[in-house]
């Protein structure tokens, strides 16, 4: 916060929902900021909303998702409701002039994004992927681009880990889940942060849950053309696992905890060389100490104080989307998917 500046400069924040990803992750990091307010929350059972007040310290609890978005004090909502909650929840708050960052995936589907275009004028809406504020991908990227890689020919990624209860909503197919939304959509955005570019052509592979009709384990190839190529797997029923390698002609670069890097810890990079076999010439690079999920939040305020623009709206929400599409088509069809 600027010297001098009080508490009413702060942004307010309302969070729609006491999700897990929310009184987990986001909600901690936001109140971390010196410039943000996490004002109130909101839950269709009041009593889960009072008791998630109070253990975080909101001020306000709300009994409904209504009360809060009616609130005059909250500029912002954060939207981390299932996945087919997404849209309409987010355009709810946009009639009432609140801008939103709302969870990944934005929609169940391009068609159903595209209904953001509509939203109220003035109204900021992005998707909360917060790989893209953490400094080991500004530093991937920045490294990416400087040719230490030489030319870039493909990313690689693995993301897994355990979870067959039935009750979680990662399993219920009708709402959204299954590892491509909500862990595959990873190495999609950050293959195209590190590219600057979109997939012109994908093709994906699925094995579905017999009982839950989810998919659980996810393979697919992005063709990015001029020879780049990223190919990745996902599992919902897979040991936890995450890993990235970005590879060029002269080096290969390793995220070893790309997605969810510990909250306010330290992290490495690994720069590799190739010239001794089991990883031997690989040098560390250490990155400082960051809260991914502040400094998301806190990037998100700054674009709704008019401080800077918002680099990834509503349209690149519509691209990821139809990314993800092309991916299920692709599984149906056996063929090669255009987004």
């Amino acid at each position: 916060m600027a010297e001098g500046a009080t508490k009413k400069d702060r942004v307010r924040w309302g969070v729609i929902s006491t999700a897990r990803i929310g009184w987990e992750k986001v909600i901690p990091g936001l109140m971390k900021s010196k410039d943000i307010e996490v004002r109130a929350i909101a839950s269709r059972a009041p009593a889960s909303a009072k008791r998630w007040a109070k253990k975080l310290g909101i001020p306000v609890a709300y009994g409904s998702y209504e009360d809060l978005l009616n609130d005059p004090d909250i500029e912002v909502i954060y939207n981390p409701l299932p996945n087919h909650l997404h849209v309409p929840l987010t355009l709810e708050a946009a009639k009432r002039g609140k801008h939103v960052l709302c969870e990944k995936p934005i929609a169940l589907d391009a068609a159903e994004a595209k209904k953001l275009r509509g939203a109220r004028k003035g109204v900021l809406i992005a998707e909360a992927f917060m790989v893209r504020q953490h400094p080991q991908w500004l530093k991937a990227r920045e490294i990416a681009r400087s040719g230490q890689l030489g030319t870039l020919r493909a990313i690689q990624c693995f993301f897994s880990y355990h979870n067959t209860d039935p009750k979680n909503v990662r399993n219920m197919a009708d709402i959204g889940g299954g590892a491509l939304y909500d862990i595959g959509c990873y190495p999609i955005v950050t293959s195209r942060f590190i590219f600057d570019a979109d997939p012109k052509r994908v093709f994906g592979i699925i094995d579905r849950d017999p009982e839950f009709k989810t998919d659980r384990t996810t393979s697919a190839i992005l063709d990015y053309g001029e020879g780049r190529q990223v190919t990745f797997t996902v599992s919902t029923q897979a040991v936890p696992y995450q890993r990235v390698n970005i590879f060029g002609t002269k080096g290969r670069l390793e995220v070893e905890i790309p997605f969810n890097a510990p909250q306010g810890g330290a992290m490495r990079l690994w720069l590799d060389s190739g010239k001794k076999l089991g990883d031997a010439s690989a040098k560390a690079i250490k990155i400082t100490k960051a809260d991914q999920y502040q400094l998301e939040g806190e990037y998100f305020s700054r674009v709704v104080r008019g401080k800077e623009p918002l680099a990834y709206g509503v349209d690149d929400a519509i691209m990821q989307a139809r990314i993800l599409d092309a991916v299920f088509r692709s599984a149906k069809s056996g063929k090669w998917e255009k987004p």
